[in-house]
């Protein structure tokens, strides 16, 4: 499976199987996203392939480690490297095919927006899980 940026300067690859997705409506990503949560997933580091543009990737860090790669051409959020664990964040807006998956998780829906009307799929946490957690949930049926 294939991913690029809105410019389409920033190209990645995706081996194997992709989990099904997550949403997470936390203050940060409201912001990040500029909508009411981000859809992403997670896959092993070893899964992802960079195919061009990574020498124009700018990252941005805020001081509780939350990490914000994108394209510094387009805006793009890009993949990023969970700094915890050896996987990788992928907005799934930057596929390129269109994926049968369901959203297996909801996080932070103690904070999300008071318009934001979550759909009753999938598993909905108040915070976030613990990533053994969360990565079976990504897992389970896909």
């Amino acid at each position: 499976m294939r991913g690029k940026c809105l410019c389409g300067q920033v190209e990645f690859e995706i081996d194997g199987a992709i989990p099904n997705f997550y949403q997470c409506h936390c203050s940060l990503c409201k912001k990040q996203s500029g909508s009411s949560s981000n859809t992403a997933t997670l896959v092993g580091s070893e899964h992802l392939r960079w195919l061009a543009g990574q020498e124009i990737i700018s990252s941005w860090v805020k001081d509780n480690g939350f990490r914000s790669d994108f394209c510094s051409r387009c805006g793009s959020p890009v993949p990023n490297p969970l700094s915890s664990a050896p996987y990788y964040w992928i907005p799934v807006g930057l596929l390129d095919d269109e994926l049968q998956r369901t959203i297996a998780a909801h996080l932070f829906v103690g904070s999300k927006a008071g318009w934001d009307v979550i759909a009753q799929t999938g598993t909905q946490y108040e915070t976030m899980p613990g990533l053994p957690e969360f990565i079976k949930t990504l897992h389970a049926a896909t």
